[in-house]
C-alpha cells in the first residue's frame, strides 16, 4: 500500500511547526501505524534527512504512550491506541494527516512528541493510597461487592494516554481524573485519602490549565480503554462532598 502523508514537523518547543508532505511506499496492510512511521523514518535516514520524532513504548496497546492525532481524531479511526491501528484501516493511496495531540497543557516537544507530564503531576497530587505494601492480602480478607469491584476495575483500566484531552474542545482531563479518583473511592483501601484525593487532584488539574467538562462526550468516544463518562459524574460528586467536608473541618 502507498500513502501520502501530511506530517507535523517542529524542531523544538520554541520553533514554528508546519505540515510537511511525505510519502509512505510499499507499506504492508498488516503493518501498524507506528510500523508505517518506522518505514518512513528508514527512508528519511537513507536520504540523510531527520527522522520523524514520535512517542512509543510497549506497542501492545497498554502503556498509552503512542499519542498521535490522525485525520483529526486522537489515535485515529479506531477504538484503540495508535500502535494497534493497522494500515488496512486506510485506503490505498489515501492522504493521511498526522499531528501531535492538541492541548495547551500538552506542549509540543518536537514533531509529534508532546509533554504529558501534567498527568504525572495530577497523579502525584493524590492518586495513591497509604495502605501497607508487601505481600498481597487474602482475597476474602476485605469483602467487596461485585458491583463495586467491577466499577473499580472499569475505572482502573485507564492507561493515561491523554486522548480524552486531545479530543475535548475544552482540553478537559476530567475523564482521566474521574477514572483515577473513582477506582480508589470505590474500594476500602482508598477511603483514608478519599477527601484529600478529590480536592488535590481536581485543584492540580485546574492549575495545569485543563478545561472543564461541557458534555461533548468526545472523550468517551476516543478512549481506547472504554472508560465511560459516568466516572466524571462520580468525580463531581466526590469533589462536592470533599469540598463540604473541608469547609466544615
Amino acid at each position: 500500500m502507498n500513502f501520502k502523508l501530511k506530517i507535523w514537523r517542529q524542531k523544538n518547543a520554541e520553533a514554528d511547526g508546519r505540515l510537511v508532505d511525505l510519502e509512505a511506499r510499499n507499506i504492508p496492510a498488516d503493518a501498524s501505524f507506528l510500523e508505517m512511521l518506522d518505514i518512513v523514518n528508514e527512508d528519511l535516514l537513507g536520504k540523510g534527512e531527520e527522522p520523524i520524532a514520535f512517542d512509543h513504548d510497549c506497542r501492545e496497546g497498554i502503556c498509552g504512550t503512542c499519542s498521535l492525532t490522525i485525520n483529526g481524531v486522537a489515535h485515529g479511526p479506531s477504538e484503540t491506541t495508535t500502535c494497534q491501528l493497522f494500515m488496512r484501516k486506510f485506503k490505498d493511496g489515501e492522504t493521511i494527516f498526522v499531528e501531535p495531540f492538541r492541548a495547551r497543557p500538552f506542549p509540543v516537544v518536537r514533531d509529534l512528541v508532546v509533554d504529558r507530564s501534567a498527568f504525572d503531576r495530577i497523579q502525584q497530587a493524590g492518586g495513591f493510597i497509604t495502605a501497607r505494601t508487601g505481600s498481597a492480602q487474602d482475597a476474602n480478607s476485605i469483602p467487596i461487592a461485585k458491583t463495586k469491584a467491577d466499577l473499580a476495575m472499569e475505572a482502573a483500566a485507564c492507561i493515561g494516554c491523554g486522548a480524552c484531552v486531545a479530543a475535548c474542545p475544552n482540553a478537559s482531563a476530567m475523564l482521566f481524573v474521574g477514572a483515577k479518583v473513582s477506582h480508589l473511592a470505590l474500594l476500602p483501601q482508598g477511603q483514608a485519602e478519599r477527601t484529600s484525593r478529590a480536592l488535590k487532584m481536581v485543584r492540580t488539574m485546574d492549575e495545569e490549565g485543563f478545561g472543564n467538562c461541557s458534555n461533548y462526550y468526545e472523550c468517551e468516544a476516543v478512549c481506547p480503554a472504554d472508560i465511560p463518562v459516568a466516572v466524571i459524574a462520580r468525580l463531581n460528586r466526590e469533589y462536592l462532598a470533599a469540598t463540604a467536608r473541608d469547609s466544615v473541618a
